[in-house]
């Protein structure tokens, strides 16, 4: 594929890439979700941003183990009146990052429930979830939740974990391209699977031969050409 961009590179027009993959970001309201995703996308930062009310969001593409991954991003609103709304975009999501505010205990102690939330609207065997604490920039002086805390969570859950910045940018691209990576060695591995099954209905593979996956094939089981609500 042509006009691929380096890790690095912020989104630019058009539509070529091997994978459209539907991440959202959930967690309590001001744990700084918006940030995170300006940050990532348009490597931009607000400090007056205001919540979200209802959903948005934005794309990047990133290269991922040598394909062209289009990251679509929502940004669920964390109030409570707004959880009715947003609870339908939940659907089709291949991956979450759930975000707390490590300065607040309450936005960490919150984040149980919005994995069950996620868990219960999105493909809980397949969903990739990134555990991620904000604010690291007020840590010195005003960190409330422990690291070892929420380290222990995210092994206890089978998340993963990273505790980054909006403010500063550290570790945002690391989430979100840590995340975006285990997305597709998931989707890889369901592809093979299939492949290895519809071989073995057709009278199964020789020893020595090779199962070839094409991108499209390996979207294909979870539709990631395009998102349906």
């Amino acid at each position: 594929m042509s006009g691929r961009q380096s890790p690095a590179a912020w989104e630019q027009a058009g539509d070529e890439y091997d994978y459209l993959f539907k991440v959202v970001l959930i967690g309590d309201s001001g744990v700084g979700k918006s940030n995170l995703l300006s940050r990532f996308t348009r490597n931009t930062f607000s400090l007056d941003s205001k919540s979200t009310i209802g959903v948005e969001f934005a794309t990047r593409t990133v290269q991922v183990e040598g394909k062209s991954i289009k990251a679509q991003i929502w940004d669920t609103a964390g109030q409570e009146r707004y959880r009715a709304i947003t609870s339908a975009y939940y659907r089709g999501a291949v991956g979450a990052l759930l975000v707390y505010d490590v300065t607040k205990p309450a936005t960490f102690e919150n984040a149980r429930r919005w994995l069950r939330e996620l868990r219960d609207h999105a493909d809980a065997s397949t969903v990739v979830v990134m555990l991620v604490g904000n604010k690291t920039d007020l840590a010195a002086h005003l960190r409330a939740v422990p690291r070892g805390d929420a380290a222990a969570f995210a092994e206890a859950e089978g998340l993963s974990f990273l505790e980054t910045s909006a403010l500063d940018a550290t570790n945002v691209d690391a989430a979100f391209q840590t995340a975006l990576a285990e997305i597709h060695r998931v989707v890889a591995r369901k592809a093979l699977l299939a492949a290895a099954h519809e071989a073995d209905d057709a009278g199964g593979v020789g020893e020595g031969q090779s199962i070839q996956v094409s991108a499209a094939e390996s979207g294909g089981g979870l539709t990631m050409r395009c998102c349906a609500f």
